[in-house]
């Protein structure tokens, strides 16, 4: 094996962090070899668990956010549905649903830069009675709420907040002009406080250099965020990425082998464009990829929950279990 890989996987194996500029190092082996070990960090901090969830589109369309690659936005012209925050029964239909085939984890996402308040009441009672009618753990991807929101939320029942950084922080304002990502920290913080988890990562893709990539993951470790999804970008017609060319499969077997070694415990989770990759993420799971969103993403065609609990199966992976409260034991 490579020398500067094997140095560097004994470093984290020993308990120590790569810096910056080990990890452009990294970038630079060959990529077997990285991704194999890669997948021995993942092996040695967090064994053969695997962490599944499902997501809903809650809300949809006439985002007053600019994100470019966002399908939702009201800056562009998409042709993706739009319509208010779900009442109660559907949320609940699709939580029991992905329950009784399996999946841990559910997460109601909405449009918009935050819901406001009337509508975080209503997403409570819809959390309240899904957690009356199953174990599933409740996540919620709901903007840029303050700490009394997230109070809220977690008294009625939801375990984790999702929010990406998108990108790396010098790359964000490229990305996005509405807010900043110092206002997704925030939110971060706010819901840390209110005793919720966290799930943040980002989107690969967007134009950015792995410097960038390397400098969202280092980020994420001084956040200590342990729920990590990597997107592809699916570039949507109508967006100002529509025409950004495709990462490989390859290209992101790369980028997570990269991230395991920076966030040698975290659920790396394969997220959106993981149906375009030939093998559906199946070698980002040889190389260090732990977790996945199954089912339909928010705007495109997702994998099915069965031949996803098939795949993994076959992988030697075990979907992790969760507390009714939707915690999992501290690593």
């Amino acid at each position: 094996m490579n020398d500067m890989i094997t140095t560097l996987k004994n470093k984290v194996l020993a308990g120590g962090q790569i810096t910056k500029e080990e990890a452009l190092g990294l970038a630079e082996t060959p990529a077997k070899e990285l991704c194999q070990a890669a997948d021995e960090i993942r092996q040695a901090f967090l064994g053969n668990e695997f962490d599944l969830c499902t997501i809903i589109n809650g809300k949809s369309g006439r985002c007053s956010e600019n994100c470019k690659y966002c399908a939702q936005s009201a800056y562009y012209h998409t042709d993706v549905e739009t319509y208010p925050l779900m009442e109660t029964k559907p949320l609940l239909e699709q939580a029991q649903y992905n329950w009784q085939r399996g999946v841990p984890r559910y997460s109601i996402v909405t449009s918009g830069r935050r819901l406001d308040s009337q509508e975080v009441a209503q997403a409570c009672d819809s959390i309240r009675a899904i957690k009356e009618a199953s174990d599933i753990s409740v996540c919620v991807s709901f903007g840029l709420l303050e700490e009394e929101d997230f109070r809220k939320l977690k008294e009625a029942g939801a375990a984790r907040i999702h929010n990406n950084l998108e990108a790396s922080e010098g790359y964000f304002p490229k990305v996005c002009t509405t807010h900043t990502q110092q206002d997704k920290i925030h939110s971060i913080k706010a819901a840390r406080n209110a005793g919720l988890e966290v799930c943040s990562g980002g989107i690969m893709g967007l134009g950015e250099t792995m410097e960038d990539r390397i400098d969202l993951a280092i980020t994420l470790r001084e956040l200590d965020i342990r729920s990590v999804p990597l997107n592809m970008l699916n570039p949507i017609p109508g967006t100002p990425y529509e025409d950004n060319p495709r990462l490989t499969e390859d290209d992101m077997c790369r980028i997570v082998a990269i991230f395991r070694f920076i966030l040698p415990k975290a659920f790396i989770r394969l997220a959106g464009g993981r149906g375009l990759m030939e093998s559906h993420g199946r070698k980002c799971f040889c190389s260090g990829a732990n977790a996945a969103i199954t089912g339909d993403m928010l705007t495109t065609a997702g994998i099915t929950i069965q031949k996803d609990m098939e795949m993994l199966k076959e992988l030697g992976f075990q979907v992790a279990q969760v507390g009714k409260d939707g915690s999992r034991p501290e690593i």
